[in-house]
């Protein structure tokens, strides 16, 4: 997002009414386990680790635009994927939070400048390194319920 929080980071407008996004946590079942897939902006280059650095797949919402669709375009345009997607955590008033599981060979492709690359990571080390803390909290919100689904 922009400064001003109506438009994106590349200047296209933003829906005045929440959510104002949705961020998509992509998942796989590694060999070690469950791995999330976080992307790196690009903005600040390509050494910095500071406030959102690492995300997962997200943004915001075009006017009139269906939060799903929002969701489903955001993964889309910034990995490549294109994926049924389940809600986990729709705040009305901010966000919406959708998962998505992935076969552990899924290519992920980076096809919008706004990333310039992505990990494949574990849960502690992708809660690790997302920042700022709202964005932190809503993906270990995320985590928790795939953990769950775990047998």
């Amino acid at each position: 997002m922009s400064e001003d929080a109506t438009h994106t980071w590349d200047g296209l407008p933003m829906a005045k009414e929440p959510p104002f996004g949705a961020s998509v946590v992509v998942f796989r079942r590694g060999r070690s386990g469950i791995e999330i897939l976080m992307l790196h902006r690009s903005h600040n280059g390509p050494d910095y680790e500071g406030d959102w650095a690492w995300t997962p797949p997200s943004g915001g919402r075009q006017p009139g635009e269906a939060v799903e669709t929002c969701a489903r375009r955001e993964l889309a345009e910034e990995a490549g994927l294109h994926l049924d997607v389940r809600a986990t955590d729709i705040d009305l008033t901010t966000w919406a939070v959708y998962v998505a599981e992935v076969h552990p060979d899924t290519t992920v492709e980076l096809t919008d400048p706004e990333h310039d690359r992505y990990r494949w990571l574990t849960p502690a080390a992708a809660l690790a390194c997302c920042a700022p803390e709202h964005v932190r909290l809503s993906l270990q919100r995320a985590i928790g319920q795939i953990l769950a689904l775990q047998p």
